[in-house]
């Protein structure tokens, strides 16, 4: 060896110090008492705490009927080099998030006949290497979703003997077992009272209805108002509000720095009932029909300019307009007025040059209190409601339209909205006396669904908000009840009430959607206007 050498020889011994060349041992552990070890493994029965001062490189310790009431975070710490642990019969009822933290090298875990009715999520995080889990007959109702996140090299996993619930709360689990590369003995349900006894594994995620959704009150608009239309401008929503005795038409938008709904226009309509809302472009139009003082259509030319009286709408046909709706015919926008005087008449005006101009009289001398324009049979159809008579179809024909059918037993109804949902045509008619109803197109008529109890009914309104399919009926004498539509059953069921605070004689309902968050508009009569904020909930969460 050169001198280089032997210099370096000397400088690595010097480094080691004085106990170079004696083999490395790790520092002995005592065994606790109650417990009977052995060089490797450690069995303890009847301690009443956990058991340390083991070795650590223990590879394997078994807990036995001790009187430990938790498993909190870094009970192991002293312990990493385990590979196998197993609790039986013991006391403790509760596993902490990190319980088992510190133990990277653990391959079975086996937690059988505790008390244990809760686990938290982050119990098992960190244990990399397990590939055997057992949780068996225990008394875990539910396991919280991403028990098992993390725990990528599980084989084998026994969830047997506990008095599982199998509502939404065990969803996730039902979802996880086909994706993982493990065996999973599930056991059976202890409840509800329609699934006692089954096997985890029969279940079936897609039977279980585990998204719910909730109206919270977020703003109020002071004024009281008839009508209310969502519509967008410019790549923006809008809302537009009729309020008779405020005599306007106020349009609202999203202020992004308040996080709140704000006026941005409005135009002078006294006596309003219906603003009716059409964008064409840059441009604008806004149909307003009033009681008194005639119908006018206001124009904005483009988005940095006002609205403006355009045009008066047939002065001596719309005497009493009670609705108004936009509907297009041919390729070309048109609105129609209902009017519910005698003398007037329900009209059509179409566009044609730069106004809008009658192109039909509809229902003459009925006293009409709503329309409707839907599409049946891929044809243009308009139902029109009346204090006269029962509700009429008319169908788009020869440019005209064209009574189609009457809607037998729907007598009173004041007015009709519709909704479509699985391909079928559904139909919301609201009575003011007696029971709204619920109607489907059959292809030929509506047929009568189900009835709902509405006294003091002014609107009974559909609404497809994100994927719910709401409708909200509105009553004068009670709280205002939402529904949702369910597809299996074909049938609207009671979802909430609205409020509070309670609405007061609700005339309309409309819906927005803006920077990921969905709002419904009530317009009230008797009182404010109240948004809504919907919010989705996940029950299996």
């Amino acid at each position: 060896m050169g001198r280089s050498g032997l210099l370096l020889l000397l400088l690595l011994l010097l480094l080691a110090g004085p106990g170079v060349g004696v083999a490395w041992r790790p520092p002995k552990g005592k065994c606790p008492p109650r417990c009977s070890c052995s060089k490797d493994s450690a069995l303890c029965e009847g301690s009443q705490d956990l058991p340390e001062s083991f070795s650590p490189t223990l590879l394997s310790l078994s807990l036995v009927r001790t009187g430990v009431t938790q498993l909190k975070a870094g009970s192991f710490l002293r312990v990493p080099s385990l590979h196998l642990l197993l609790f039986t019969s013991n006391s403790f009822s509760v596993i902490e998030d990190d319980a088992f933290a510190g133990l990277s090298h653990l391959q079975y875990l086996f937690i059988e006949d505790n008390e244990i009715g809760s686990i938290s999520k982050n119990a098992l995080r960190g244990l990399r290497s397990l590939t055997h889990l057992s949780l068996a007959n225990n008394h875990l109702e539910v396991l919280p979703r991403f028990l098992f996140r993390g725990l990528e090299t599980l084989t084998h996993v026994d969830l047997r003997g506990n008095p599982f619930q199998c509502d939404c709360r065990i969803l996730w689990l039902l979802q996880w077992m086909p994706t993982v590369n493990a065996s999973v003995g599930t056991g059976t349900c202890a409840g509800p009272a329609a699934l006692t006894h089954m096997q985890l594994r029969h279940l079936d995620p897609k039977t279980f209805k585990c998204r719910a959704i909730e109206l919270s009150w977020f703003q109020m608009v002071g004024e009281s108002a008839l009508g209310v239309e969502s519509f967008s401008y410019q790549g923006e929503p809008h809302i537009i509000l009729a309020q008779p005795f405020a005599g306007r038409c106020l349009i609202l938008s999203w202020d992004y720095g308040l996080q709140r709904f704000r006026t941005e226009d409005e135009l002078p309509a006294p006596s309003v009932v219906s603003c009716k809302p059409l964008v064409l472009g840059p441009r604008l139009f806004v149909l307003a029909a009033r009681l008194w003082g005639g119908s006018q259509l206001w124009a904005r030319p483009g988005p940095d300019l006002r609205l403006a009286p355009m045009q008066a709408l047939a002065p001596r046909r719309l005497l009493r307009p009670n609705d108004a709706e936009l509907l297009w015919l041919d390729g070309q926008p048109c609105f129609v007025v209902a009017d519910a005087s005698k003398a007037g008449s329900t009209t059509l005006l179409c566009r044609d040059g730069p106004g809008f101009y009658p192109r039909q009289s509809l229902h003459a001398w009925h006293r009409d209190t709503d329309a409707e324009a839907l599409e049946l049979d891929g044809r243009p159809h308009l139902l029109l409601a009346s204090a006269s008579q029962r509700p009429v179809l008319f169908h788009w024909f020869g440019g005209r339209f064209e009574r189609r059918t009457d809607i037998p037993e729907a007598e009173d109804v004041y007015a009709t909205r519709h909704f479509q949902a699985g391909g079928d045509v559904f139909l919301c008619l609201t009575r003011y006396i007696g029971d709204s109803m619920v109607m489907r197109w059959d292809g030929s008529m509506f047929r009568l669904l189900h009835q709902l109890p509405s006294r003091g009914a002014h609107v009974f309104q559909p609404l497809l908000i994100a994927r719910d399919q709401l409708a909200i009926l509105g009553s004068d004498f009670a709280f205002s009840q939402v529904l949702r539509f369910d597809p299996d059953k074909g049938l609207l069921e009671p979802l909430q009430e609205l409020g509070p605070p309670a609405l007061v004689a609700p005339r309309a309902f409309a819906h927005v959607t803006l920077a990921g968050r969905r709002f419904l508009f009530a317009a009230c009569f008797k009182g404010p206007t109240q948004i809504y904020q919907h919010h989705e909930l996940d029950l299996s969460a």
